[in-house]
């Protein structure tokens, strides 16, 4: 019996090993004894331990402490040192072997090698840590990314849940409440824990706290009573999602279904001890075949996985298994002719041999698994049977796709942003960038890049700056960024924004990894950008005399108080023991700056003087409104003002100066915005529009939910001086109504039924008999997406 065992486990094509109850190993097979190049011999009692890689030893024999001390089935990872003296990880599944008391008699562990998997998830790894240095560029698109978290989580094909920093579930996604039969308002909170089976409730509770308060990866296991009323155990794995200060800002996991793992550990526990136990203990799908390739066995991990009912105790089956059952039986439909073709292929070599292919689990998912198969030779050399095993290498497989997905998005993302990554090793000068790059230079794809080929296309005015930016690179700076501009050869000047960060590299030496944007578009947005805010600008110089000497004082005001603010600083560092030379001579300069500031206050406030005429012509209200807005974005945004726009379609020119027109809507933009900063309980929501009005005028209206008119001081909004705000000067809706009525229009102010106020102004449609009339090309929308995305 013994010698059949131990040829049994000689043939099977995996690294098996037995312990006695003590730990002290007392066999091992052939196929671990080739790998390692230890003799059974060797391998006895602790003999086996100086193949394991000495980082991982005192892990391992932790671990395997507390797995004896459990008395349950088990998993370890170490590296083992192959004959040739290379490390490789493998995955250890322990399980013991009970006599008929209950006793453990001996521990049966297999070595799966898991070295493809490190490996691709460590590729992962770096990957991830290059997507990490573009997160700054991609910040904005991370932003929305987060905002479609909670769809994302929706709609994937698992029990996902995010849970606040104390552990309150505030999401869980609709998989999850359908599988509980709940609603998602029950589930808030601690609701959730209703569905947790009553014993569980204490532990997993004790379990989750823990966690919560090491602020770290964790799990736990509990039972949870699905929508049917049954209880099933899970195992859910919480993960902390860190913000910038490294605290905790939210919690995120899923819940997988461990129920039946639990079952088939159990069961594990209640087998026999003959050779057919034996087999089944060992937590590999394991099967047999006739020297013909026919089916023979399958152990119950096998049986189990694919979803086969056991019948009786010890599956006995009444008539031949290879009349319903082969190797290639469960086997997604695409794979089984390769799969089939690749056996037959072994078995008539009689040399082992390996195949993948896609495996239907018990729950209807098919699994990339990994059939091997080796011989079993008699004394003659002849094949009396073939053994096999087969391997879930599905997460291999997804982290392998998960990588290729990783290098994909960072392509694509690459391309999106017009950037590409670059690494420089300063010992070497060794210069690696991504394809983006060699497009951005627009250099041959794939040429050998050096410093002075950048500095080739680096334009002369910043030849100095790329100087400074390598000086900094040669004293090892653990960071730099700089703009630069770039000329190509057919004269085409491009702007370039390189962020870089210190490193270093697996020997040692100073590496510079970092990111090159192309910054060109953007560029010139701002210098567009610029010449619109210079254009607004000029309407503040377009002042109604009568409104000239609130104005002066309001805008000497400031500069005249830093005078006074400087001066009074500069006597008190004057008058230190010792005296502040330093300091005080410093705050003169400011005194002179502010100085200079009134003057030119002044200067420009004479030019209020020049009487200009007003240019009428035709304007799109639509195209003016938006441009404005985009202008007063950033405003909104600092004071979480969110901005709805109704624009109606097809609307005729109105006849006046684009820019006063302007300068009217930024005063109204800015007045809805100050009225709501004070409200805390609701939105503040701001919507501005336009319509055609009843006599055929154009009318534009921005709707507030702020504080709302004073009815005893509504009418008194359009003098000048009247004010409602605490540094107001109470001329911006004169001057405004002046503009509007030199325009021949009306401006005028609404109470809203609920909260806050509307100020309205209309306008005649230009005509002019030589002209045809032209309609807006704005289109009607309930919500201009473009616009709301910055102030959501």
């Amino acid at each position: 019996m013994e010698i059949d065992r131990r040829r049994v486990l000689d043939a099977l094509p995996a690294m098996i090993w037995i312990a006695l109850p003590d730990g002290r190993a007392h066999f091992v097979n052939q196929r671990w004894s080739a790998y390692t190049g230890l003799s059974l011999k060797r391998a006895r009692s602790l003999g086996w331990q100086a193949v394991i890689n000495p980082e991982d030893l005192p892990c391992l024999l932790e671990r395997w402490r507390s797995i004896l001390a459990a008395g349950e089935p088990g998993e370890m990872e170490a590296r083992l040192r192959s004959a040739a003296g290379e490390y490789r990880y493998f995955a250890i599944n322990c399980s013991p072997v009970f006599d008929d008391l209950g006793r453990i008699v001996e521990w049966y562990a297999v070595n799966v090698e898991i070295e493809h998997r490190k490996r691709a998830e460590e590729s992962l790894r770096q990957r991830e840590v290059m997507l990490a240095a573009a997160e700054q560029d991609f910040q904005k698109a991370l932003e929305e990314n987060e905002r479609n978290l909670h769809r994302i989580l929706g709609s994937i094909p698992a029990l996902a849940w995010a849970a606040k920093p104390d552990g309150e579930i505030e999401f869980l996604n609709r998989n999850f409440l359908d599988y509980l039969g709940i609603t998602a308002e029950e589930a808030q909170g601690w609701g959730w824990t209703a569905s947790v089976h009553p014993d569980d409730i204490a532990g997993l509770t004790s379990t989750l706290q823990a966690i919560l308060a090491s602020g770290r990866p964790g799990e736990a296991e509990a039972r949870l009573r699905r929508h049917d009323g049954q209880y099933r155990w899970f195992l859910t794995q919480p993960h902390p999602h860190r913000g910038d200060i490294d605290n905790v800002v939210k919690w995120y996991g899923t819940i997988v279904d461990i129920d039946d793992r639990k079952r088939a550990n159990e069961s594990l526990r209640e087998k026999g001890r003959n050779l057919g136990l034996i087999v089944n203990t060992i937590p590999v799908m394991v099967w047999s075949a006739r020297p013909d390739g026919t089916a023979e066995f399958f152990n119950e991990h096998y049986l189990y996985y694919v979803g086969l009912s056991m019948g009786s105790k010890d599956w006995e089956p009444t008539t031949e298994l290879s009349d319903y059952w082969d190797l290639t039986a469960s086997v997604h439909p695409d794979d089984a002719a390769g799969l089939n073709a690749t056996l037959q292929g072994i078995f008539a070599s009689g040399r082992p041999g390996e195949a993948e292919a896609r495996l239907r689990r018990y729950d209807g998912e098919y699994r990339w698994c990994l059939f091997r198969a080796n011989p079993l030779h008699d004394e003659a050399g002849n094949i009396v049977k073939w053994y096999g095993t087969n391997t879930d290498i599905h997460d291999r497989k997804r982290a392998e796709e998960a990588l290729k997905r990783s290098e994909a998005f960072l392509a694509e993302g690459q391309y999106l942003a017009g950037m590409g990554n670059i690494s420089w090793q300063v010992g070497t000068g060794e210069i690696l960038w991504s394809e983006p790059l060699y497009r951005i230079f627009d250099f041959e794809p794939g040429t050998v890049i050096t410093l002075e080929r950048i500095a080739s296309r680096v334009h002369p005015e910043d030849l100095d700056l790329m100087g400074a930016m390598l000086d900094k690179a040669q004293r090892g700076e653990s960071d730099f960024e700089f703009q630069h501009r770039i000329i190509l050869p057919d004269q085409t000047v491009k702007h370039l924004h390189l962020i870089a960060h210190l490193a270093k590299n697996d020997s040692g030496q100073i590496e510079y990894i970092g990111a090159v944007l192309d910054i060109t578009q953007r560029r010139r947005a701002e210098e567009a950008l610029e010449k619109v805010r210079s254009e607004l600008a000029y309407t503040t110089r377009i002042m109604s005399l009568s409104a000239l000497t609130a104005s002066i004082a309001h805008e000497v005001n400031q500069p005249l108080s830093g005078i006074v603010i400087n001066a009074g600083t500069c006597l008190r560092m004057l008058a230190a023991d010792p005296p502040n030379v330093d300091g005080a001579r410093e705050t003169a300069r400011r005194t002179i700056r502010d100085g200079n500031r009134a003057a030119e206050v002044i200067a420009r406030l004479r030019s209020l003087f020049e009487k200009k005429s007003v240019t009428i012509e035709p304007v799109d209200l639509n195209e003016a409104a938006v441009e404005v807005i985009a202008l007063f974005s950033g405003d909104l945004q600092r004071n979480r003002v969110v901005l709805h726009t109704h624009l109606a379609g097809g609307l005729p020119f109105v006849g006046g100066d684009r820019v006063q027109l302007q300068q009217v809507i930024m005063n109204l933009l800015r007045n809805a915005a100050d009225a709501t900063i004070p409200v805390d309980d609701r939105p503040r929501l701001v919507v501005l529009g336009t319509e055609l009005g009843e006599e055929g005028d154009i009318r534009l209206f921005v709707r507030d939910a702020g504080v709302g008119l004073d009815p005893h001081g509504s009418e008194r909004l359009f003098e000048a001086f009247y004010t409602t705000k605490a540094e107001g000067m109470g001329i911006g809706l004169s001057v405004s109504r002046s503009i509007i009525e030199s325009h021949g229009g009306r401006l005028w102010a609404e109470a809203n039924e609920g909260h806050g106020a509307t100020f309205s102004f209309s306008i005649h449609e230009y005509v002019r008999p030589d002209i045809p009339v032209h309609f807006s090309s704005v289109i009607s929308t309930p919500v201009s997406a473009s616009i709301n995305r910055g102030f959501a």
